[in-house]
């Protein structure tokens, strides 16, 4: 299996996290509350060994204790520790708000986004990666961010005052401190340069991974149907590579991320054990030497020493899930930095559905998905109101054509006009609602049935959707349903039958009602007996309108104004019924084909 790992430059990363904070701009002045509360918080707790230092000095002597100072001192202390502490909460609950608002504009701009991307995109990219850029990497960037630019700053913040106290009391200890100090920096860069391609590469086995999963799960039943439950992680060569390689080298991935992580902390504590050492030895020679260092001010020190490891333990993990955060921030990012489809032209104006005739010509259309050609001579001209037919074998650019229609892909050369226009200069909007769309592959979205057939005409009356229903011949079962029209569907109407998601969808257009109309293999699920009023349906909602009918089943298309016979992206015959079975062509094959195949079943 061909590996594909990526490491992203430090240029990439901090393009990523500067893109990262820009979402946060519109909470600045909570984030910046933030940070003034957690400096209070952390002044105070560090406050408190200053004043145990004092109580310790008041103590130190026979007989010269000093009560009353030491009572003052223990009245403050609760008061710092409750100011440090909540001010600590508040800190946590504006972080979490900070996180939660990031995710919320940042997933909102990956929804937008993909309403935008060609269908080149959807089509080339597995909907397992695309979901964990948009779950999974948003999660993880979101926590980094909270807790990455949070405790960043606490842990950063908490350093430096500790230095500053440590100044004050003695400089000469500080000293040996902030030399030692740099060794632990030196440590947590190191292991952090390493610890984000590692993320990075994590990441993007998980997206692999979850494609894999997603293909398996929502193609459960089939998995089922061919007894291939036990072997589905061993045999997706074909379709998701091997699974079980994929794992290994996720595992593998995964197993040095972590270790690079995880030898952050015990480095750093080995170099904050030497700090806390240098200071005890620092102090006690000073003390021996001075009789000005007193007790207070060594027991002061040495739990600054020792407190002092906290801060550059964290620090190190916040570097660890920076990098963690920033490799799905850039992950993202690369989604939302696809590019959209192309713009519109500038001379391009919206056309009035209700006011369109329906004449669709092409002339020298050609069209490839990759550098090979895939689609050349396409040439018709359909008048309005006509019927026409396209049909072919699989793969031969009968579904690709309807794109074409569309505008879901751009020609590469050659033209489409509807109504003499060329549908370039036509907004892809107002395009598409001149199109009625019945697909092969339905889909229906969380909502009641209602609202799923009202959707190509959100304004429609009550009436007018339960006749769209009865035209379709859907009414009966939708009556049968719980709550009828009210009955909420699940995620692409689990509940449902195809043949009843392919009625609703098919409800969708009668009720629509647009002057052209996409029949792509329509009643393909649904039983013969429902099919023919189905059929007796469509024959009334096309009069009139121009409708291009993709079909395998060719007696479904005998009554079409025209057939289009497609193979290999070419248009090689076209006529009606009767004049492509006389002409004995290609068309003929297969009408005879699939006449000898019915009579056989």
């Amino acid at each position: 299996m061909a590996k594909n790992k990526v490491k992203l430059s430090p240029e990439a990363r901090r393009k990523a996290l500067r893109r990262l904070l820009r979402y946060s701009r519109p909470l600045i002045p909570i984030a910046a509350g933030a940070f003034v509360l957690a400096g209070i918080s952390i002044v105070a707790a560090h406050f408190i060994p200053v004043l145990v230092g004092n109580a310790i000095d008041l103590a130190v002597g026979k007989g010269n204790v000093d009560i009353s100072g030491i009572l003052g001192i223990l009245t403050v202390i609760p008061i710092l520790a409750i100011v440090s502490a909540l001010f600590d909460w508040l800190v946590r609950l504006a972080g979490l708000r900070l996180g939660a608002s990031v995710t919320r504009d940042i997933r909102a701009d990956c929804i937008r986004k993909i309403e935008k991307l060609p269908l080149s995109y959807l089509d080339s990219h597995r909907t397992g990666d695309t979901l964990s850029r948009m779950i999974a990497d948003v999660d993880r960037m979101s926590e980094g961010l909270v807790t990455g630019i949070t405790e960043l700053y606490s842990s950063a913040l908490s350093i430096i005052v500790t230095l500053i106290f440590m100044i004050v009391i003695n400089y000469k200890v500080a000293l040996v401190v902030a030399l030692l100090t740099p060794l632990s920096m030196l440590v947590a860069a190191f292991i952090s340069k390493r610890t984000f391609s590692l993320f990075h590469e994590q990441s993007t086995l998980a997206a692999r991974e979850t494609a894999v999963i997603d293909e398996s799960v929502s193609g459960g039943a089939v998995v089922k149907a061919y007894s291939r439950a036990d072997a589905i992680t061993a045999d997706f060569d074909e379709l998701t590579g091997d699974f079980d390689e994929l794992n290994e080298e996720y595992r593998k991935t995964a197993t040095r991320a972590v270790f690079y992580s995880s030898i952050t902390n015990p480095s750093t504590r080995f170099v904050n054990s030497l700090v806390y050492c240098g200071v005890a030895l620092a102090g006690g020679l000073m003390a021996v030497a001075n009789p000005l260092v007193t007790a207070g001010q060594i027991s002061t020190l040495l739990y600054y020493a020792h407190n002092y490891a906290k801060p550059f333990n964290e620090l190190s993990d916040v570097i660890a899930e920076l990098q963690s955060s920033l490799a799905s921030a850039a992950r993202v990012f690369e989604l939302l930095d696809t590019p959209d489809e192309p713009a519109e032209l500038p001379d391009a104006a919206a056309i009035d559905p209700a006011k369109v005739e329906g004449s669709v010509r092409a002339d020298g259309v050609e069209f490839s998905y990759t550098d090979r050609p895939f689609m050349a001579g396409i040439d018709f001209d359909v008048k309005p109101g006509m019927r026409v037919a396209v049909v072919g074998p699989t793969g031969c650019g009968k579904t690709t054509l309807i794109n074409l229609f569309m505008r879901f892909y751009e020609t590469n050369a050659g033209t489409i006009t509807v109504d003499g226009k060329d549908i370039r200069h036509i907004t892809r909007d107002s395009l598409r609602a001149s199109f009625g769309m019945v697909l092969q592959d339905t889909w229906l979205k969380s909502g009641t049935v209602r609202e799923n057939i009202a959707m190509g005409k959100p304004d429609a009356t009550d009436e007018e959707i339960e006749a769209a229903a009865r035209a379709s011949h859907a009414h009966s079962f939708i009556k049968r349903l719980p709550k009828g029209y009210d009955t909420p569907l699940s995620e692409d109407g689990g509940q449902l039958s195809q043949g009843q998601k392919q009625l609703l969808c098919i409800t969708r257009v009668m009720l629509a009602l647009p002057p052209m109309l996409i029949l792509d293999e329509a009643t393909s699920s649904i039983d013969t007996r429902t099919e023919i009023k189905i059929q007796k349906a469509f024959a009334e909602l096309m009069r009139g309108r121009t409708s291009f009918i993709v079909a395998h089943r060719l007696n479904t298309i005998k009554n079409a104004d025209m057939i289009l016979v497609m193979k290999d992206g070419r248009i090689i015959e076209r006529g009606t019924h009767d004049e492509l079975m006389k002409a004995d062509g290609f068309y003929a094959g297969l009408y005879g084909a699939q006449f000898k195949s019915a009579e056989g079943a």
